[in-house]
């Protein structure tokens, strides 16, 4: 995706302001489908608590508040002063987001198990707004905005720099709702329903698998090309 960032990126002049807030809005709009994310939002959408459109539309505003919150006070120091997080930080916040999604499926893999998707007219109780607001801001902490951000930091203006950063967050919040949405729209249809408890074990193997190499790639135990 970095080279989709870096190609967005280069419509800018750095210096015309409408320019450079429509590259914010494009990098904030892109960021949202980074695999991590995607990985994420399949597994708590597809829990069965958020399938519901209006609930999964609520987690996801949460969740894409809680990212914006650590990707702008994060994201301050680098577009201003070119002061990034230390490497070993860096790299344990991007582990962090691999463990969380394997936990995330592990808890959906559990579900599955103990049969909480096989009567399809079942409601259940709404995932808390703070857990969903601490996972986006392990994702704001841990993700892969870093590209965003250095391409952001390379804008003359200080002030200019900060006002992309703004739209930056606020546009990849903003997608990640559209997201997690669109996830429930599609889980949610008669016929996912229907066969989801059969679709559930492997969306969470796969998710697993992805979490699994997500966090040793971090670790720089398996190539790592995010």
């Amino acid at each position: 995706m970095f080279g989709l960032d870096e190609r967005i990126a280069s419509f800018s002049d750095g210096t015309t302001m409408a320019v450079v807030v429509a590259v914010a809005i494009l990098l904030g709009l892109r960021h949202a489908s980074d695999p991590d994310h995607v990985a994420a939002v399949s597994t708590l959408v597809a829990s069965g608590k958020e399938r519901a459109t209006r609930s999964a539309a609520k987690l996801g505003i949460v969740w894409g508040l809680g990212h914006a919150t650590s990707l702008f006070v994060l994201g301050l120091p680098v577009v201003l002063y070119s002061a990034y997080l230390p490497e070993p930080v860096q790299q344990g916040a991007e582990t962090s987001v691999g463990v969380m999604i394997v936990v995330l499926a592990l808890v959906l893999l559990a579900r599955w198990h103990r049969g909480a998707f096989r009567d399809v007219s079942h409601s259940h109780r709404a995932r808390g707004r703070l857990q969903a607001y601490g996972i986006g801001v392990v994702h704001g902490v841990g993700g892969t905005a870093g590209v965003g951000l250095l391409l952001l930091a390379t804008i003359p203006s200080h002030a200019l720099a900060v006002v992309a950063l703004v739209v930056f967050a606020i546009c990849t919040a903003l997608s990640m709702a559209l997201l997690s949405t669109g996830w429930s729209v599609a889980l949610g249809s008669a016929p996912v329903r229907r066969c989801f408890h059969h679709v559930a074990p492997a969306l969470g193997v796969v998710s697993l698998a992805f979490g699994v190499w997500y966090a040793l790639g971090a670790q720089g135990l398996l190539p790592y090309m995010l």
